[in-house]
């Protein structure tokens, strides 16, 4: 049907007979010639129809619409120097037509428009109903193949170190960890569910228990959780499994695969090995275990300082065990008034919503002048207030934001300042790629909803074997990459002894019973001959929009879900037939909001 594809053809294809096949971009009638726009997949290239040469054809091309799909057969030709469009990669050519099919027309307006020179923002949800017009824009073709890209580069790079690409299974049992499972009842099994998996976590292991050694799998992966602009209901992982490797060793395949990929699809050389950062340190030094470290604005410690100061803000946080943390804002004085700082101010904003009361400051002023509220002023000591700007490394014109509270809420909310600041002012680099490992995660962490220990990340993390003697306390061998302040992947070494991952789940509240009863098939494949393993999960999709330079991962997945969950292109979920739902012994006990009595057919919303 064609012989070429619209934007590969170049003056070196020389003078011949072509083919194409796309859709109309636009037509534009000059004085009696016109020029039709083909766009395919590979770009554009402009067709010119003469009425002289070719009457038939420029009758029909008098009628055409943006988007009609046509084939066009045409004598390939240099463009005049005169008219030559450098903003095109096929600008040297054009295809003067002989011949014309219309192979699909338009009926009805189409919702927006789809042309490379339409550039008018479109409303996310009337893309999403529409995307497969939104799939033809330039700019969903950019990011489709680039995700491409991505995962043919990454598969090349992995194939090249002996992994093997292995499908594990969609359908599986439901576990108590983690977000909420997609359940799936089972017609043969009745009153019996598979859950879709969150990740392939287990069944990853098991193939190292079998033997496999190197695995990776572009994994489809699904959870019931509240949704984000870089979070999906499914997503895609791109997994990895590794024996016989220390954690230095696995960081390090990693490293490399990561550089193959930035030099493959954007030309990015990045500098190895990545920095790493304990957990614990990043914690102190930023507020949260996935810092961006394109700009400073580190946070400082300072309860030491002010535990007995007057200021009761201060000194009341440190004797309930909490922290004080200030945030040394340079050339502050000038960038941030009061009204920004203070109850209804942008900033002061930030910090509330995440918790805090509220934030002290302190300006900095000539000489070393402190300018603050009294109750601060008048309790430093000439000796103190020079202890505080040393460590805080404050001078003339800084202006110091500080944090008082809980740990965790202290952190939480200058953390949140702190980005918050730098997108305002403009501190963020344009075109840098930090990286960053950071390590050394806690193994368990306190649920207080629930009153108990639960895993930071999953129960199967290995602890540090100096950390066995205190499970509760413990560190994970866990590391997660970090580009930019996003979390990109994920991982760690494994438990491979069943005692042992016995131990972690009755430190996390399992009973024998309970813990037998969800994963006694993992601890029986440990119990046979289980290699030491780890391994890491990529979040495909955040990988992409970063590359991509986008701000939601919907943008880089073909057919996303929206921040409800919901399919506006295919209307779902939607309701199913009570026939359905009599197969699988399945009963709705959803109520709508006109109802009093529960549905005793479908579903529905």
């Amino acid at each position: 049907m064609r012989t070429h594809y619209c934007g590969e053809l170049r003056p070196t294809h020389g003078n011949q007979e072509v083919t194409l096949c796309g859709w109309v971009d636009r037509c534009r009638d000059h004085g009696g010639v016109i020029f039709i726009d083909l766009r395919d997949r590979t770009g554009t290239v402009q067709v010119t129809v003469d009425p002289e040469g070719s009457p038939q054809v420029f009758a029909q091309a008098e009628q055409l619409r943006n988007e009609t799909v046509l084939r066009i057969n045409g004598h390939l030709r240099l463009r005049p120097e005169d008219s030559i469009n450098p903003k095109l990669a096929t600008g040297a050519v054009e295809v003067l037509a002989t011949g014309l099919t219309v192979l699909n027309s338009i009926k009805g307006t189409l919702p927006f428009g789809v042309s490379v020179h339409d550039e008018e923002p479109v409303r996310e949800e009337l893309r999403l109903r529409h995307r497969y017009l939104d799939l033809r824009r330039q700019r969903m073709q950019r990011n489709v193949a680039l995700r491409h890209l991505v995962m043919q580069t990454a598969r090349r790079f992995l194939d090249g170190q002996g992994f093997l690409e292995v499908e594990t299974p969609m359908l599986t049992r439901s576990t108590p960890e983690g977000a909420r499972d997609y359940l799936v009842p089972s017609r043969v099994c009745g009153g019996e569910w598979f859950a879709l998996p969150q990740s392939p976590q287990l069944f990853k292991q098991l193939l190292m228990v079998g033997g496999l050694e190197r695995y990776y799998q572009l994994a489809r992966c699904f959870r019931d959780e509240d949704l984000r602009a870089d979070r999906q209901p499914e997503f895609t992982q791109l997994d990895l499994e590794m024996s016989f490797l220390s954690q230095e060793q696995i960081l390090t395949i990693n490293e490399l695969l990561v550089a193959h990929i930035w030099q493959n699809v954007l030309g990015v050389k990045l500098p190895l090995p990545f920095p790493r950062l304990s957990w614990r340190e990043a914690m102190d030094r930023y507020g949260t275990d996935r810092p961006d470290t394109r700009y400073g604005l580190e946070l400082t410690d300072v309860s030491d300082l002010v535990a007995d100061l007057k200021f009761k803000v201060f000194s009341q946080a440190v004797a309930r065990g909490g922290v004080v943390k200030c945030l040394a804002l340079p050339q502050g004085n000038e960038q941030l008034s009061n009204v920004r700082i203070k109850p209804g101010g942008d900033v002061f904003a930030e910090a509330t919503g995440a918790g805090a009361g509220g934030l002290a400051y302190i300006r900095v002023r000539d000489g070393g002048v402190l300018d603050t509220i009294g109750a601060i002023k008048d309790s430093l000591s000439p000796e103190r207030a020079q202890a505080l700007l040393q460590r805080c490394g404050a001078q003339p014109g800084t202006l110091l934001l500080f944090g008082a509270g809980d740990g965790a809420m202290v952190n939480k909310a200058l953390d949140r300042v702190r980005q918050f600041l730098a997108r305002e002012l403009q501190l963020i680099p344009a075109n840098t790629w930090n990286f960053l490992w950071v390590v050394d995660f806690p193994l368990l962490a306190w649920n207080r909803d629930e009153q108990r220990l639960e895993a930071l990340h999953h129960p199967f993390c290995a602890p540090h074997p100096a950390d066995i003697h205190d499970l509760g306390k413990a560190r994970a061998q866990a590391y997660d990459l970090v580009l930019n302040g996003l979390e990109v992947a994920g991982g760690s070494l494994r438990i491979h002894n069943a005692a042992l991952q016995q131990q972690v789940l009755e430190v996390m509240g399992f009973s024998p019973q309970e813990a037998r009863r969800q994963f006694g098939f993992l601890m029986d494949a440990l119990d046979m001959g289980a290699p030491p393993h780890g391994g890491i999960a990529y979040g495909l999709d955040r990988l992409v929009m970063l590359l991509a330079g986008e701000d939601s991962i919907r943008d880089t997945i073909a057919f996303p879900k929206t921040q409800q969950a919901r399919c506006p292109l295919a209307a779902a979920p939607a309701p199913v037939e009570p026939s359905q739902l009599k197969e699988l012994h399945v009963a709705s006990t959803w109520v709508q909001a006109n109802q009093e009595e529960p549905n005793d057919g479908a579903a529905t919303t």
